[in-house]
C-alpha cells in the first residue's frame, strides 16, 4: 500500500531556516490582521519591525489550516502577483526581509501554497 498525503514536505519546502528574533529595541512599522480565503481557518497578526538596518516580518498568535508547501509572502497586492517570498511557513515566526526591498511598496503579507497556487490567508498592512 502507498499512502500519499498533500501534507508532506515537498521539494519546494525543504531547507533549513535560521532562527530569527525580535529584540525589545525593534520598532514596529506596519501591522495587519490575517483574514482567511474560502474554506481556510486562520487567526493572528502580521507585524513588520525594523531593527539593526533590516525589516523583519513576524507572525503573532498565528494559526492556519494545514496545507502543503505554505510560504510567507510580502506582497504588493492581496493576490500573489508581485511579491517577495520570505520562506517556508514553519514554527519559526520571524522572517527577515531581504536587504534592498522597499517595504513601503508592499501592502500585504500572504500565506500561499506555492505547489498548488492556492492563497490561504491575507493580512492587509497599515503603518504604525
Amino acid at each position: 500500500f502507498f499512502f500519499i498525503s498533500c501534507q508532506e514536505e515537498g521539494v519546494l519546502t525543504r531547507g533549513n531556516a535560521t532562527i530569527e528574533v525580535i529584540t525589545p529595541e525593534a520598532i514596529l512599522r506596519y501591522q495587519g490582521v490575517f483574514a482567511p480565503t474560502s474554506g481556510i481557518s486562520v487567526s493572528g497578526e502580521a507585524k513588520i519591525f525594523f531593527e539593526n538596518g533590516q525589516y523583519k516580518v513576524t507572525l503573532q498568535d498565528f494559526s492556519v489550516s494545514g496545507g502543503p508547501d505554505l510560504k510567507v509572502y510580502l506582497s504588493k497586492a492581496d493576490t500573489p502577483t508581485q511579491f517577495v517570498n520570505l520562506g517556508n511557513l514553519t514554527s519559526q515566526t520571524v522572517y527577515p526581509v531581504p536587504l534592498g526591498i522597499d517595504v513601503a511598496d508592499y501592502s500585504h503579507v500572504l500565506i500561499h501554497c506555492q505547489q498548488y497556487n492556492h492563497l490561504f490567508a491575507i493580512a492587509a498592512l497599515t503603518p504604525n
